[in-house]
């Protein structure tokens, strides 16, 4: 089934993990054997040919580059200026670029891009290894924003969607682990994202932030990588009220596949290993189950993986052993009462409503 992935970090990989992610993930792995300088050395689960492999032809792909302010510690931190922070995103704007260049990869960020390349990916009779991956970009945490009249300037090559916070402190909002509502800069960033007609992500705002983001955006918004609070009670996921305030505005949800966040009772980050836990792609089945009962819909599901986002297999569903494998959630889902038209439009009808309503 073709589908959409709504959360990658893939130049994340590519330049600060160096990750050739034109080669398949064995190969990826087989080049860091006996590194340890990341902790998922030899163990990542995406690469480009197995996206193509498992029929994932649309992505939401990110820059992000954090800024110092008071934790310099968690995974993927940081620098020490913005102006640093926006030069690492620009050097991942570059690969993006080169793998379009390349022939790897595609920009989407209009209806008619997002129309002709589902139809590209949809066209059975061209083998998925000649097709590129559709890319829409996306900026997660906004430090890197040196002022409010970045937005333009990203806006203008391609940037579509914006999440103001991500970890701990944040120039534009506070993010996962604090608490605390939008910073004054965060406020004039909504209303300049409103006025280009961006997506707002959602994603890693606390509470307070979740609830005055909503409050004062108008325009469309989504959560790319979220899962529910009432199965695993951390500030990370997604409140049934907050589920229900995202349902009100016509948004998307996607499931999330870093461990932790799937099953209760795991150390948010550390390294384990998932397939002693009993966390498997079934239990994301319980998220998605979780927000189609309470809005009593399937239309607000959707897959947002965060796979290699600075974790692999270790902390990765035990049945997954590439990305190709997210392709197994269809027959689970079917397997749990799911319909064939529930199951599309989990893995990408909902995504294509949302973006082809935004865009038309």
């Amino acid at each position: 089934m073709f589908t959409i992935d709504l959360h990658l970090d893939m130049a994340l990989n590519a330049i600060e993990w160096n990750r050739d992610y034109r080669l398949p993930v064995t190969t990826i792995r087989q080049a860091e054997t006996g590194m340890t300088d990341k902790p998922d050395r030899g163990r990542g689960v995406v690469s480009l040919p197995n996206l193509r492999r498992g029929n994932i032809g649309l992505v939401v792909a990110t820059q992000i580059a954090r800024f110092n302010q008071t934790d310099s510690t968690l995974p993927g931190a940081g620098w020490n200026s913005p102006q640093q922070a926006w030069a690492m995103t620009q050097a991942q704007r570059a690969w993006y670029e080169a793998m379009e260049a390349d022939g790897q990869m595609r920009q989407i960020n209009s209806l008619a891009t997002l129309n002709e390349h589902v139809a590209l990916w949809q066209n059975e009779a061209i083998p998925n290894a000649q097709k590129p991956i559709g890319y829409i970009l996306s900026l997660e945490g906004a430090d890197s924003l040196i002022d409010v009249s970045y937005v333009e300037k990203a806006y203008a090559y391609g940037l579509r969607a914006i999440g103001p916070a991500h970890y701990s402190t944040g120039r534009y909002a506070p993010g996962t682990g604090l608490t605390g509502p939008l910073t004054p800069i965060g406020r004039e960033l909504l209303r300049e994202m409103d006025r280009l007609g961006m997506i707002l992500d959602v994603t890693h705002l606390t509470d307070e932030g979740f609830d005055e983001a909503l409050d004062l955006y108008q325009g469309a918004v989504w959560a790319s990588h979220h899962n529910c609070r009432a199965l695993v009670p951390h500030q990370r996921q997604l409140t049934d009220h907050q589920i229900l305030r995202l349902a009100e505005r016509g948004a998307i949800i996607g499931g999330c596949l870093d461990a932790w966040m799937m099953k209760p009772g795991l150390t948010q980050r550390a390294l384990f290993e998932a397939k002693t836990l009993g966390v498997t792609l079934d239990t994301l089945i319980d998220h998605i189950d979780h927000i189609c009962q309470l809005t009593s819909t399937s239309r607000h599901c959707a897959l947002g993986s965060d796979l290699d986002g600075t974790y692999g297999l270790e902390q990765s569903p035990a049945d997954l052993d590439t990305i190709s494998d997210v392709q197994n959630l269809t027959g689970l889902l079917k397997g749990r009462g799911y319909s064939e038209n529930d199951i599309s439009a989990i893995f990408h009808e909902n995504a294509l409503r949302f973006l082809r309503e935004l865009w038309t």
